[in-house]
């Protein structure tokens, strides 16, 4: 009915009143009716295709790397550590002290593989003289805004959820890969960060938030860049996962520059803002 194309570019005007320079969106790849609409009609392009991976939170814990140390940093060593080694990475946010501090946030941790005698001794040695292999993520809950549910299951689909839920409970040792109750509003938690030569690392605090947020969410969420390498080390299960998210970008307004970020190559990584999600 051409109400969509009509909200769109009342949000772009409004965009430009508030001096913003561009505009993105963001859907599943095979929603064809939403592309259409901002790359044939609103002059978006594709611009990045970052995979979504999803773990659902168990009773029994995740096992972790034995080989990484992970340490949960303040908020202001947090914010530091981001701003000294990520402010060059895509969407990083430029007020992340207020995500850090956010009541949502649910901490940070900073994990250093063990190896080449390396001792962690706080967050100023580690800015002036950090380990050859590290991660550094942190976990928002976003329960605290919005609920999840799954419908349309039916009795046999939900009968067989429930049953791996109670063989978790009673025999963890059997590792059940358990179901969590998704057919009832769940909270999740969203993780974003980055690392050097993280494979490892990344794994171990991934696994260490899944363990944290049990009794509190029903799954755990991180968003990586198509080219980031530890898409294959990050533990999820891939019928909860996006293996192909899709973003569109667009450029507001007349500029002198010429360079247009909408169209830019791809970067390793991306700094997902958990406000946004």
């Amino acid at each position: 009915m051409g109400i969509a194309l009509l909200l769109v570019r009342q949000l772009e005007r409004w965009f430009e009143l508030m001096g913003t320079e561009y505009a993105y969106m963001a859907t599943d790849r095979s929603n064809e009716a939403s592309l259409r609409l901002f790359t044939a009609r609103c002059g978006y392009s594709k611009f990045r295709t970052p995979s979504l991976l999803v773990h659902p939170v168990h009773s029994r814990r995740l096992r972790a790397p034995r080989r990484a140390t992970v340490v949960r940093l303040g908020a202001r060593d947090a914010e530091r550590l981001y701003r000294s080694r990520f402010a060059h990475v895509e969407f990083f946010p430029a007020d992340i002290g207020a995500v850090l501090g956010n009541a949502l946030s649910r901490g940070t941790f900073l994990a250093v593989v063990d190896g080449g005698g390396y001792e962690w001794r706080g967050v100023d040695r580690f800015l002036s003289s950090p380990p050859a292999s590290w991660a550094v993520v942190s976990a928002w809950d976003c329960g605290g805004v919005f609920r999840l549910e799954v419908r349309g299951a039916s009795r046999l689909r939900r009968g067989a959820a429930a049953a791996t839920r109670a063989l978790d409970r009673l025999a963890k040792w059997l590792r059940v890969p358990s179901v969590p109750d998704f057919f009832r509003p769940f909270a999740g938690w969203f993780v974003y960060g980055d690392g050097r030569d993280a494979a490892v690392a990344a794994e171990a605090l991934f696994a260490s938030i899944v363990n944290m947020a049990r009794g509190a969410a029903a799954a755990v969420a991180v968003e990586v860049a198509a080219l980031d390498p530890l898409r294959s080390r990050i533990p999820h299960w891939r019928r909860l996962s996006c293996a192909e998210d899709l973003w569109c970008m667009k450029r507001l307004g007349a500029h002198a520059d010429g360079w247009d970020w909408a169209r830019s190559a791809p970067g390793r990584s991306i700094i997902v803002d958990p406000r946004e999600v």
